[in-house]
């Protein structure tokens, strides 16, 4: 059975878009391990405890996940997808909310942070709203769909939606060669070549409008008739 090592808890944009990943390839015996961190992930695919590692291009662990070990743990794969609707959500009894729990620096830029006179950061979205659930903070940027799951909790101060995020695939077999590894019909460098066709092509000159001329006869004309 093959696996994926991810970032848990349950219901983490991890764990959904890893089974989006696997479900692209049809990978029907796959196994999904939900881990506390990414060294723990790192760590059992240099033993040999996952086959590979999935892990979002933005989130804070991945400059360390991506240099730590280069020489023995390798980027084999990326693709972009969407994932869970964020929103800033806050419990009903706060009326001004002084703090906020968030994934930083992972999602600070989504919204102005500087509303909030103290800021805490977790490391997934699922314990940061657990944590607003049990007060230790007046508001969260979590998953916009736990506003359904406890509308008599939390309210919806703030909708973000959802960026395109890069994903990175790691493995421990280096498939690049060293050399540029690229999809080149992919739906992106085909846009690419579009853009430059079109910033290529020669514009065609602009003709000037010929100036309208009058039917009606000149009064010079009308005075030799």
């Amino acid at each position: 059975m093959i696996s994926f090592a991810t970032l848990g808890p349950a219901g983490t944009n991890h764990e959904l878009v890893t089974k989006q990943y696997i479900a692209f390839n049809q990978l029907e015996d796959a196994h999904i391990a939900l881990v506390d961190n990414f060294e723990v992930a790192i760590t059992g695919l240099r033993a040999g405890l996952y086959d590979f590692v999935l892990q979002c291009a933005v989130h804070p662990a991945t400059p360390g996940t991506m240099g730590a070990h280069f020489n023995e743990v390798f980027a084999i794969d990326t693709f972009i997808s969407r994932s869970k609707d964020l929103a800033v959500l806050t419990r009903r009894e706060v009326e001004t909310p002084k703090s906020i729990g968030l994934l930083m620096p992972a999602t600070e830029s989504y919204i102005d942070i500087d509303k909030w006179e103290t800021r805490v950061s977790e490391r997934s979205l699922p314990i940061i709203f657990e944590n607003l659930l049990g007060g230790k903070y007046d508001s969260a940027l979590v998953y916009l769909e736990y506003a359904d799951q406890h509308p008599d909790r939390v309210r919806i101060d703030q909708i973000i939606g959802s960026p395109d995020d890069v994903w990175i695939v790691y493995g421990t077999e280096r498939t690049s060669g060293g050399r540029l590894q690229a999809w080149y019909d992919s739906p992106g460098a085909q846009f690419v070549r579009n853009k430059a066709a079109i910033k290529l092509r020669p514009l065609e000159p602009k003709t000037l409008a010929k100036p309208k001329t009058s039917a009606k006869p000149s009064p010079l004309a009308r005075a030799r008739t």
